[in-house]
């Protein structure tokens, strides 16, 4: 499409109030003297209100339901991700100003400031989207844009297994991990599909159950009856007004939850978290990025420390707590669950022992598949082959 003449229209109509519709495009269009026809027109239409409104460049992207995060490293590097690793795309941007303004534009729309005073931010738009911006001299390449996509398509399990996430007997724990209420951790990287996996366990839970769920920024949104969300919200300029994820556990225990979700443990809320489900809140949990689930109970006590908790503290706590770690990876082949651990104090140590590992697409027997099992009322040997 020809930038000046959309620069031309975008200018035209910016100087009328109102929406951007196609009348108004098609009038813009036909006072610069060039015939584009309704489809041409159309075409305008949508490119200025992505400008104006949407992701500028980055909106086709979008409309490929596979993509989960858009990545811009510079004006013409911009990456997706379909859940099979990184790609490179065809999109470009007209240079490093145009990916500021978009990135300013999309940070005030989330109430939040970027310039030279805040040069990071992170924001939630209504759209879905989770923004994340660093301009320069913080990072050295030119504005960098983070774009996560919220999908309103929730997955079942049966569908994740059909993706080749898991197996039918890796279904079938999910499915009682569930159902017997017992408390969980979904461990991983960034984009490994942690959110993904909780938000379709949730739709698990019976419809009599109330979930109140805690996030930083919204991006649970299970298929269930009756959840309560609860989002923080960053300070004002003066650095007021803030309300932090640990002030939200504790508000949360005040709506008489049934199953309390914490959306992403990374912080001092650990220890609220750990509180509340020690406090008879059975079948919550949350997310935790680990490397592997027997590296759980590190990170654990690392996040204890950060609300001055000691490490016995948050062995007792966390055994006491929690029940199951549900880890998943990022494979070259996709997205793959690699191991259900069990949580337990043994001698004196907080740990999480293999109950089922998944290698090269078998399931192998852990050391605690016995004791999960006998929690789940599932035989405790597996069946050849898994």
């Amino acid at each position: 499409m020809d930038a000046g003449l959309l620069e031309t229209v975008r200018e035209s109509v910016m100087a009328e109030a109102g929406p951007v519709t196609p009348s108004r495009v098609a009038a813009a269009v036909q006072a610069t003297g060039r015939l584009l026809g309704t489809a041409g027109s159309l075409a305008v239409a949508e490119r200025l209100s992505a400008e104006l409104n949407g992701l500028g460049p980055l909106q086709e992207l979008t409309r490929d339901t596979a993509v989960t995060d858009i990545f811009v490293n510079a004006p013409d590097s911009v990456w997706v991700d379909r859940g099979a690793g990184l790609e490179r795309t065809g999109i470009s941007f007209a240079g490093e100003e145009h990916v500021r303004s978009l990135a300013a534009r999309l940070v005030a729309a989330g109430g939040r400031r970027l310039d030279d005073g805040s040069p990071c931010v992170d924001v939630r738009l209504e759209a879905g989207y989770r923004v994340h911006a660093v301009l320069p001299p913080i990072s050295t390449a030119g504005t960098l844009l983070s774009i996560r996509i919220r999908r309103e398509q929730v997955f079942s399990l049966d569908e994740l297994r059909n993706s080749g996430l898991f197996g039918s007997l890796i279904h079938e724990v999910l499915e009682r991990i569930i159902a017997c209420r017992l408390s969980f951790l979904i461990s991983g990287a960034t984009g490994s599909g942690k959110t993904t996996l909780l938000s379709t366990l949730l739709g698990l839970c019976p419809p009599g159950e109330r979930l109140v769920l805690i996030e930083d920024a919204a991006e649970l949104n299970p298929v269930h009856p009756h959840v309560v969300a609860l989002e923080t919200r960053h300070g004002n300029l003066e650095g007021g007004g803030g309300v932090d994820l640990p002030e939200l556990v504790r508000q949360a225990l005040r709506m008489r939850p049934d199953r309390l979700l914490v959306g992403e443990c990374r912080g001092a809320e650990v220890r609220d978290l750990l509180t509340a489900m020690n406090t008879g809140h059975t079948g919550g949990g949350g997310t935790i990025h680990a490397n592997t689930a027997v590296a759980v109970p590190a990170r654990l006590t690392a996040l204890g420390a950060l609300a001055g908790l000691d490490q016995q503290a948050v062995r007792l706590q966390a055994a006491s707590a929690l029940d199951v770690v549900i880890h998943v990876e990022r494979t070259s082949s996709g997205r793959r669950l690699t191991c259900i651990g069990w949580v337990m104090d043994r001698d004196g140590q907080l740990a999480v022992v293999p109950a089922l590992e998944v290698v090269d697409g078998s399931v192998r027997q852990g050391p605690a598949w016995a004791d999960l099992a006998a929690r789940l009322g599932m035989a405790p040997e597996l069946p050849e082959p898994c």
